[in-house]
């Protein structure tokens, strides 16, 4: 990603949240995690090392990944129109890509979405934890790699 696109990427990511995750959070807590997740923040994370991918289909954005410290998807967002036409694997299997040639032993987690979970799922990721809340927005933790450890459930 360059600096062009975080614009355009900050303005996916807004709409996307605000459709699809942050109906559970306060109009505070919302406005904070849009503050948080806004281009001046993006530029600050690709500063600290986050390393962004985005994908296009024909000169528009349609999704973007990010991913921290080779071990970490921090983001990984599609469009609504490209839902369910494999970009969201594509960014994935990119981002892992680079980062197993960056030295990743094949370790990842992500704090998925209630809405994204199954996609997760569709990749190998498993979850670790039940459902977590932390300041109104709901996540799940999930694993994929070497050390997958899925959550225990007791009958």
């Amino acid at each position: 990603m360059n600096d062009a696109d975080i614009g355009a990427v900050a303005r996916l990511l807004e709409v996307l949240a605000r459709d699809y995750f942050l109906e559970t959070c306060s109009p505070e807590q919302a406005s904070t995690f849009l503050r948080e997740n806004d281009a001046a923040a993006l530029r600050r994370l690709v500063r600290e090392g986050y390393v962004y991918h985005v994908a296009e289909v024909d000169g528009q954005l349609a999704g973007f990944i990010a991913v921290r410290e080779r071990q970490h998807v921090f983001h990984l967002f599609v469009a609504a129109q490209f839902h369910r036409q494999g970009i969201g694997r594509k960014l994935w299997e990119h981002a892992r890509d680079v980062a197993m040639t960056g030295g990743s032993d094949g370790g990842f987690t992500v704090n998925a979405s209630n809405y994204a979970m199954p996609m997760y799922e569709t990749l190998g990721f498993v979850r670790t934890l039940p459902t977590q809340c932390k300041n109104g927005l709901e996540f799940n933790p999930m694993v994929l790699g070497p050390s997958v450890a899925p959550l225990v459930r007791t009958a």
